[in-house]
């Protein structure tokens, strides 16, 4: 089969399968209702028996032979020890029970590893595979931590979009909905290239590294320079005009190449197939939010490129017909971008920009 092929046939799968440390493996449906508000102590795996997730082999050079049998260490976040123990430890009880190992995991609140012997290898191959897939589940129901952002927080865009508010609150605060608090706060302008959930400071500091391992090929494209970049014109996304929540600023590099979205492509690409950021599109929509009718209710929420979780009683939307007829290719202004940031969801820095847990240079 030709390479073509089996991106095709990927492609096809997706939705089915798990990234687990960097393996795939094909994921049986959970039911994940009601685990939002469990409290930890209440917890219980409500899906289907443990035996009916995929048995895959897992990376079998991380289990030890002992003098009693073997013994596989799990680096896990202490986050989701609860999603292996269960209600009153009822998951962890079946996982020993089924594969005849016994899994010892820390207080919780405690980093440290789920550690998992038994006397066949191949039964604490089965209990890694487990856990790994159950982790990964569940991994995924967790609110993002880090995104990967390019800041458009410069003084130039700034000023522009003061200008832009000031031009949409004089001219169309009698629409629907449209008033200041839907507004971006302007020392946050960033374009998000993509969301993670890191949930403890071992993978924060994988990511960090990860991104300093990624300079080399950005100075490459960038031939050790800033990128001149423009941000004119705004879009929305949805197909009315009349009901919109997000609306954008398009961003582009000024010579009109597509450097930018080179490196924000292999960007997610790298993060991808580390095992740390999920992909959700096939290229990355390079656009800067101006204005979100989350703000309304949370001034300090960031938008996940329009992707959230939020359902629409959560927000009211605003009617952006003349804002786009008046506004529609406004022009904030030009600067040069010399950085790509991880940067740390709901914080500030000095400047009002997100507190960066690394970053990497353009020069």
């Amino acid at each position: 089969i030709s390479v073509k092929g089996i991106w095709v046939i990927m492609e096809i799968l997706r939705p089915a399968l798990i990234n687990v440390n960097g393996r795939i493996y094909r994921k049986n449906a959970v039911r994940e209702e009601h685990y939002e508000d469990e409290e930890e102590d209440d917890f219980s795996y409500s899906g289907p028996a443990i035996d009916q997730l995929m048995d895959e082999p897992c990376d079998t050079s991380n289990i030890e032979q002992t003098d009693k049998g073997f013994r596989c260490a799990i680096d896990v976040p202490s986050v989701l020890y609860k999603y292996i123990i269960g209600k009153k430890g009822e998951t962890r009880k079946r996982l020993e029970s089924e594969t005849r190992t016994s899994i010892s995991i820390p207080k919780q609140g405690v980093e440290g590893q789920i550690v998992i012997t038994g006397a066949q290898k191949a039964a604490v191959v089965s209990a890694v595979t487990r856990v790994e897939v159950l982790i990964e589940t569940f991994r995924r129901k967790q609110p993002f931590s880090h995104f990967l952002t390019f800041a458009l927080n410069h003084p130039h865009i700034q000023e522009g979009f003061q200008r832009f508010k000031d031009g949409v609150l004089e001219h169309c605060s009698q629409d629907m909905g449209v008033d200041g608090s839907v507004f971006q706060n302007p020392a946050k302008l960033h374009l998000t290239i993509g969301t993670m959930a890191l949930l403890n400071e071992q993978e924060v500091m994988r990511a960090c590294e990860l991104l300093q391992k990624f300079q080399s090929f950005i100075r490459d494209i960038t031939k050790g320079k800033p990128l001149p970049l423009e941000v004119r014109g705004i879009e929305y996304m949805n197909d009315d005009p009349s009901m919109v929540d997000v609306l954008y600023a398009k961003v582009s590099v000024q010579d009109g190449s597509d450097k930018l979205q080179v490196i924000a492509d292999r960007l997610v690409e790298c993060f991808v197939a580390a095992g740390l950021m999920d992909k959700e599109w096939d290229r990355v929509k390079l656009h800067a939010t101006v204005m979100n009718t989350l703000f309304r209710k949370d001034p300090s929420v960031e938008d996940k490129g329009g992707l959230g979780r939020h359902s629409t009683k959560d927000r009211e939307a605003f009617d952006a017909k003349n804002i786009l007829e008046m506004f529609g290719e406004f022009y904030f202004g030009s600067f040069e971008l010399d950085s790509v940031r991880l940067s740390q969801r709901f914080s500030s820095d000095c400047t009002g920009y997100y507190c960066s847990a690394g970053q990497v240079s353009f020069i």
